[in-house]
């Protein structure tokens, strides 16, 4: 048999990029040669093994055909017939259907390199529009590489297009097009990863929401706030934010978007808080101690204090791309230490009960936040 390296960290290697995970191919082998070698098998659409020390991926030689709807509508052939370069021919991009052989030989039959220089992505064949994931797997690599220069070729877009304009699209499950979402936020350039669905005609079918973030300076200026420490969900809860803050009834759309894409508890719970504070931060050295008191308590921060930073991580950015101003986060902070101070012992102790003690903490709580 004869394993290769294959993929993405081929790919990675030649733009000097970090490479975290490795995936192999092996060339001549059955299911039964890897068992006996000790590689553990996983998966049931096709052979793929578990190396017995270093955990790592090898999937056997394969090729495909297309048997039904979406992407897990295809049938998987396996044998030690199956050549490298019919492997490789069923990626989706060339600069994916690279291989590198053990003597560090590269194997590049579809001008995978070629393209990497030439900073284009494009399609192995034409079978790439027989995978309807391919859309936003592509719209996601656009994410990753458009601050190199790279750019879509158009037959490439032309084929997703294609892939569009059929019902393949209504066949991808809410959970993949969320994980690919979630991806695409973590790469250097999410905001690309929408304007190629636009592009390709899929972001009405697949993410109608977020069309507010076309053409959108605000975005725009949000995307190069994005540093490589800002995780995704204050990522995630910006553009929402940037995409419903104006809409009636903002926190429901939110919440309604959320449960459509079944996205995480903590994604919704950010999102939804930061529609609801951006408001009263923006305009907090204006507002009035009532408003800064209903806005602390509708985000329940006295009890859940450690909300405060992701809100006010996702406010700061939306407070420079919208208004070019910077939130005097300090005073925020200042005052919610001093609200969680108040201690209703101590005013219990000094004769304050029933009525009378709510009436005196909410009191001291307003005249804390006209400071």
């Amino acid at each position: 048999m004869d394993i290769y390296l294959v993929g993405g960290a081929v790919r990675d290697t030649l733009l000097n990029y970090p490479v975290y995970d490795k995936d192999w191919v092996v060339v001549g082998a059955t299911p039964e040669a890897m068992l006996t070698l000790g590689y553990k098998p996983v998966g049931s659409d096709f052979p793929v093994f578990i190396h017995p020390t270093s955990g790592e991926e090898y999937a056997l030689a394969r090729t495909e055909r297309k048997s039904g709807k979406g992407y897990s509508g295809f049938q998987y052939h396996a044998s030690p017939d199956v050549t490298l370069e019919e492997d490789l021919s069923r990626r989706d991009l060339t600069i994916n259907a690279m291989a590198l052989s053990n003597d560090g030989q590269l194997i590049d039959p579809y001008g995978g390199q070629h393209d990497l220089q030439a900073k284009i992505l494009r399609h192995v064949s034409p079978a790439f529009s027989e995978d309807p994931l391919r859309v936003l797997r592509v719209a996601r690599f656009a994410a990753r590489y458009a601050h190199l220069g790279f750019t879509l070729a158009a037959e490439t877009l032309q084929l997703m297009q294609e892939i569009s304009d059929t019902d393949e699209l209504e066949h991808l499950t809410k959970e993949r097009i969320w994980q690919e979402l979630d991806r695409a936020l973590g790469e250097k350039s999410p905001l690309t990863f929408f304007l190629v669905l636009e592009s390709s005609h899929a972001l009405t079918k697949l993410l109608p929401e977020f069309k507010a973030l076309i053409n959108s300076p605000a975005a725009d200026s949000l995307q190069q706030l994005f540093t490589d420490e800002i995780g995704n969900e204050v990522r995630f809860a910006t553009l929402c934010t940037l995409c419903f803050m104006d809409t009636p009834n903002a926190e429901t759309a939110i919440l309604t978007t959320c449960q459509r894409l079944k996205t995480p508890n903590q994604y919704r719970d950010l999102s939804t808080h930061t529609v609801k504070a951006i408001g009263v931060l923006h305009t907090w050295q204006g507002a009035t101690a009532g408003q800064r008191l209903s806005l602390i308590q509708a985000l329940d921060l006295i009890r859940r204090p450690e909300r405060l930073c992701g809100i006010l991580d996702a406010c700061c950015l939306l407070s420079r791309a919208l208004y070019q101003e910077t939130l005097k986060t300090e005073e925020i902070e200042a005052l919610l230490t001093r609200l969680k101070a108040i201690n209703p012992s101590h005013l219990i102790q000094k004769g304050f009960k029933g009525a009378a003690l709510g009436n005196e903490i909410k009191r001291l709580q307003l005249e804390m936040c006209q400071d």
